[in-house]
């Protein structure tokens, strides 16, 4: 009988404490970035005044620790940041945490309702005179100042307080019904963008990224949430209701997803923007209580999630967390009316990969359409892979070759050749297979590497038939 018992505890502390092999240390902070109220707001033009606040604008921060290196992955409640900001905050960083710039993503939510913080041209809005782009936007510059010091000065708090959690990392995909395609495309492949004309919009039925991508780190003795990362497509502007609802500072429904998360579980919570070039929420425009409803209902989407998680935690939780992570460049050409106003020919552009075990975030320089979204989807050998918003750069909109044929605003503002976007998506594969080369070497050995190397039953269900029934049953 004593026997039994010891064996039933060991069993149960072999469940609750998992080896490292199978947990990661984690450390995360959540900043104020506000601005003040009179600010000018960010995403539809040079001239929106902030009259009040609805809530607060935010900095997420999470960084991870695998014991062979860290990592840190950052969301701001902003619409974009430029490739030399970026870079200048994501060194400060990774010399503060004693890894390499690689290892820090910065991504943006892209909501509306925050301060300049992109500059589209080094020249200033009156020197530059074209009908095919809008003018630069002013730059805030005191604001800018303020958000380097005080990202730097959260990546020191978190260090010096050097509270890390041991974690085990889980994640799931949902399918949320959300978001909408703004872009109507007639039979002759002319494209309207529907924003403009909303009596079209029941007629937008062009693709749309459904996936609500949650990773949840639980508690490595207890299995409760720690920390809740989101990943949806859709632009941050349910709230901009026309007159004072468009003046409001505000992080839209990242906001209202991150609040409910927390509420209901406890857990600290971070809302990472995916692919949403053309991705509207279905009630965009509508105010406060749309921003609320397209935020809960991710949210709940993500509790669900969390409730799969850790009741399927041999099909959702990652064996091995290992971190990667790699930084990558291509080149392109500039359109012609962006050779003029840039001053040079071409642009070279950043794509960022952060991997977490099975798991991967991939970093894009702009504003991508969600069919290229979810072409690095379907290409990737991760699991799962999330498109992380602005990461690299704000380098306009990035549209397929065949939107641009099309026309609409999206392609309307695409600085680089169309014929580049393909390639973007090559590179962000090479990127994503390199650092699973990197960080699973063991799955690249024999004639052919991972994926290639699988040997997968027929049936591929965790918990279901195996394959080799069903064959030996067709063999009879």
């Amino acid at each position: 009988m004593k026997k039994s018992v010891l064996a039933i505890v060991a069993l149960i502390s072999a469940f609750l404490f998992a080896s490292s092999d199978e947990t990661l240390r984690a450390a995360w902070f959540v900043k104020n970035i506000s601005c003040k109220v009179g600010t000018p707001l960010a995403g539809y033009g040079p001239n929106d005044i902030s009259v009040e606040k609805l809530d607060d604008l935010q900095l997420h921060g999470l960084a991870l620790d695998d014991g062979r290196t860290k990592t840190l992955l950052m969301s701001f409640d902003l619409v974009g940041m430029n490739a030399d900001l970026i870079r200048r905050i994501r060194h400060a960083c990774a010399e503060i945490l004693g890894v390499k710039d690689q290892n820090v993503m910065l991504s943006c939510t892209h909501t509306h309702g925050g301060p300049h913080t992109r500059r589209y041209s080094k020249k200033t809005s009156s020197s530059v005179k074209s009908d095919s782009f809008a003018p630069a936007e002013d730059i805030d510059d005191e604001y800018v100042a303020f958000l380097e010091a005080a990202t730097v000065d959260a990546v020191k708090r978190l260090v010096a307080d050097g509270k890390w959690r041991d974690c085990r990392v889980g994640f799931f995909s949902s399918q949320c019904d959300e978001n909408r395609n703004r872009r109507y495309t007639t039979v002759e492949n002319c494209a309207s963008f529907n924003a403009h004309r909303r009596a079209l919009h029941k007629l937008t039925t062009g693709i749309a990224d459904k996936e609500l991508g949650t990773v949840a780190l639980l508690d490595a003795t207890t299995y409760e949430p720690l920390y809740v990362i989101g990943n949806y497509a859709a632009h941050p502007l349910a709230s901009h209701a026309p007159g004072r609802g468009g003046l409001r500072i505000t992080s839209d429904f990242p906001g209202f997803y991150r609040r409910y998360v927390e509420r209901e579980t406890g857990a600290t919570a971070m809302f990472v923007s995916g692919a949403c070039g053309d991705l509207v929420p279905k009630d965009d425009e509508l105010g406060v209580n749309a921003a609320r409803k397209v935020g809960e209902n991710l949210a709940m989407a993500s509790v669900a999630a969390i409730i799969d998680i850790k009741r399927n935690d041999g099909r959702f939780v990652i064996q091995k967390p290992r971190l990667g992570a790699s930084i990558v460049t291509m080149e392109s050409r500039l359109r012609a009316p962006y050779r003029k106003m840039f001053g040079r020919d071409t642009e070279k552009m950043e794509l960022q990969v952060l991997s977490i075990g099975d798991i991967a975030f991939l970093g894009v320089p702009g504003e991508l359409a969600n069919e290229l979204g979810l072409e690095i989807k379907w290409h990737s050998p991760f699991k799962r892979t999330f498109i992380a918003y602005c990461a690299t750069d704000y380098f306009g909109y990035i549209s397929t070759l065949n939107q641009v044929a099309a026309g609409g605003y999206e392609p309307q503002s695409q600085y680089f050749a169309s014929r580049d976007t393909l390639r973007l998506v090559a590179t962000a594969q090479d990127a994503l297979l390199s650092v699973r080369s990197q960080v699973f070497p063991e799955d690249c050995t024999g004639e052919d590497p991972y994926p290639d190397n699988l040997a997968l039953p027929l049936v591929n269900l965790p918990g279901g038939v195996k394959a080799s029934k069903w064959q030996r049953g067709a063999n009879k």
